[in-house]
């Protein structure tokens, strides 16, 4: 009998180690999920003979270029101070026109590839600068947009890469906030904002005068896509006379829409690609649950056609070409893969893959579902789900992710590390495009409209309910978290609807909306009176923004709360995070605070960052969950 004891509790020994080994070989390592990618920002120079990339050197981004044909790779730059950022941009004669920049300066530089040297030509301080236009016509002039003159306003510049002479294009009057740059770098349509409304204006020359010819509000809006090549109709996503946006063409002398190109009955279309040297139309794209396409050349659909039956599965992009259109640079990723960067050469169909970004097997991650539920009041929300492998799906816990925001974002199908860590991790993770959320109209944009604290959050708390209604969810065991926007959703579901949540965290979170509002950047200003409209007005809506900023209820939270704060944060004041942390342990609310205070506003170390974030993310989440036994 005792014999028969110790074979069954071996037995069970085993049966538990066998268990615990399993547990610890599908838990996926944090570091997996954050790594940095080896190589970002590829391009392909305009002769189809170079491929051009961003690599951390010194953890600092710096440019090299790898020739197609031997392989041979070049340092083009070699910076420790500074870092090359990812929008440069080829010129025609074999030159990368790039920027250099930390928070102190910011230069434009230009590096030749038959001599590798380096020329500086322009050096900015703190203005932000960026190329518009390049044309073949003229190789050695680029037009370009800086704040120099005005930090609140971008004006439009012609910059010879010779010389190093700049001249001034166009000087923004103060309400100009988009202008649509033609082939040839002419600027004959511009679209000024006073926040609330806004006015496309067209001019039919360099020598002309812009005229006014469509007149909107924020509810409405045109946003122009380029001229369509054969007069002066030009091409533009609009919502005006619509609920969903669609692909139209405009007549640029009397802003009469001409006829609708494309568009579809249930969401927003959200990205055309239009060839300025081609003069060719090649594709619109939407998204339902996933992403979709339309075709309007039989090149570009075949080309897409053949990328895709070579990467089954994956979702596919075309990010930079060649003049002669022989080879491209491609992008890939699917919900569960960060995907991989190839070089597709469309003369013999060749695929060569020059990175892959997918650290982890697809198949040890997990399926993000499109999901729908019907809100309070009857208005039908569309998010994700991601549910943690294994044969277990009901009775799990829960961290719900806000969207950053609110207006004019919204999840999407794709891969996320946060959620994969999350699933990894064993809990489920909804993200929910609340009202406001982009891509599903205009009355649902307009919808979210000062509803921050209102029907914002209601929507969120019925994904909660819904889950839990669906026996997904533990209702004792759901976490909260998100970042800027998400961040006050986070801290808003805990002061508002104490009992629903177990814990939140937050990084970078907004505490005080009247803070938001009236520390907006320069450049920000003409979108002041929209922030009005739609968040609130800090005199008129001063009850209504008080009522909602967590940082005027600190008596409120009763769940503990864990803080990621960057130091340099441009939406906070750090003081008065300071001071709301102070009156949470106050009140005693259990709080972990983590304040980044590098120099600069940002971690040399990004990765490491990351990863010690997370492995304190796991350890709060495992003891306010109680995930771990």
């Amino acid at each position: 009998m005792l014999r028969s004891i110790k074979s069954l509790v071996l037995v069970f020994a085993v049966i538990v180690l066998y268990a615990c080994n399993s547990k610890n070989t599908n838990e996926i390592p944090i570091s997996d999920f954050f790594k940095s990618p080896e190589k970002v920002a590829f391009k392909i120079s305009p002769d189809g003979k170079y491929i051009s990339y961003l690599k951390s050197v010194n953890k600092r981004q710096n440019l090299f270029i790898e020739s197609i044909d031997d392989g041979r790779e070049i340092q083009a730059t070699a910076y420790t101070d500074f870092a090359v950022r990812g929008d440069y941009t080829w010129t025609y004669d074999n030159q990368i026109l790039f920027s250099q920049a930390n928070d102190d300066d910011h230069n434009m530089m230009v590096y030749d590839l038959g001599t590798a040297k380096i020329r500086k030509l322009l050096s900015v301080g703190k203005a932000g600068l960026r190329v518009m236009n390049k044309s073949r016509l003229t190789p050695d002039v680029v037009t370009i947009s800086m704040n120099m003159r005005d930090s609140a306003n971008f004006d439009v510049y012609r910059l010879n890469l010779k010389t190093g002479e700049l001249k001034t294009y166009l000087v923004n009057p103060g309400n100009i906030t988009d202008w649509l740059v033609d082939a040839d770098g002419g600027i004959r349509l511009v679209k000024s904002t006073n926040g609330v409304d806004e006015t496309i204006l067209y001019r039919p020359n360099d020598n002309s005068k812009f005229k006014p010819i469509i007149n909107n509000n924020f509810r409405n809006y045109v946003r122009m896509i380029a001229f369509n090549g054969k007069g002066e109709n030009f091409y533009a996503l609009s919502n005006v006379g619509r609920d969903k946006t669609a692909f139209v063409e405009i007549n640029a002398a009397t802003g009469k829409e001409e006829r609708v190109v494309f568009a579809d009955p249930h969401v927003d279309i959200t990205r055309v690609d239009y060839s300025k040297s081609k003069n060719r139309l090649e594709l619109a794209q939407w998204e339902e649950a996933k992403i979709q396409k339309h075709f309007f050349n039989p090149y570009i659909k075949d080309w897409y056609t053949n990328l895709s039956l070579q990467l089954k599965g994956y979702e596919v992009n075309i990010t930079d070409r060649d003049t002669a259109e022989h080879r491209f640079i491609v992008q890939t990723y699917t919900d569960r893969s960060r995907g991989a960067v190839y070089l597709y050469e469309c003369t013999n169909n060749k695929l060569t893959k020059l990175i892959d970004n997918g650290v982890i097997d697809p198949e040890q991650l997990c399926e993000k579902r499109p999901i729908s539920y019907v809100a309070g009041d009857g208005v039908v929300i569309n998010g994700y789900l991601t549910l943690p492998k294994g044969d277990n799906q009901t009775n799990l816990p829960v961290v719900v992710i806000p969207h950053d925001g609110p207006f004019g974002a919204r999840d999407t199908w794709g891969y996320s590390a946060d959620v994969q860590f999350f699933a990894n991790r064993g809990f489920a993770v909804l993200q929910i495009n609340y009202r406001g959320s982009s891509g599903y109209g205009k009355v649902f944009y307009s919808a979210g409209f000062k509803e921050v604290g209102g029907k914002i959050q209601q929507d969120i708390t019925d994904g909660v309910n819904w889950l839990i209604a669906k026996k997904i969810a533990n209702p004792k065991k759901i976490a909260i978290y998100g970042r800027g926007f998400g961040g006050f959703s986070a801290l808003y579901a805990i002061s508002f609807n104490p009992k629903l949540y177990s814990c939140a965290i937050v990084q970078n979170g907004l505490i005080n909306l009247f803070t938001y509002i009236k520390t907006a950047p320069a450049y920000y200003r003409p979108q002041l009176q929209k922030m009005y409209a739609t968040i609130g007005d800090p005199e008129k809506d001063a009850e209504l923004l008080r009522s909602i900023s967590p940082v005027f209820h600190p008596e409120k939270p009763k769940v503990p709360i864990m803080f990621f704060q960057e130091a340099k944060d441009p939406r906070a004041n750090i003081s008065e995070v300071n001071h709301y942390i102070r009156e949470l342990q106050k009140r005693n609310v259990t709080v972990k605070y983590f304040l980044n205070k590098d120099e600069h506003g940002r971690s040399q170390d990004g990765e490491g960052k990351r990863k010690q974030n997370y492995l304190e993310i796991e350890k709060f989440l495992d003891a306010n969950l109680h995930v771990k036994p």
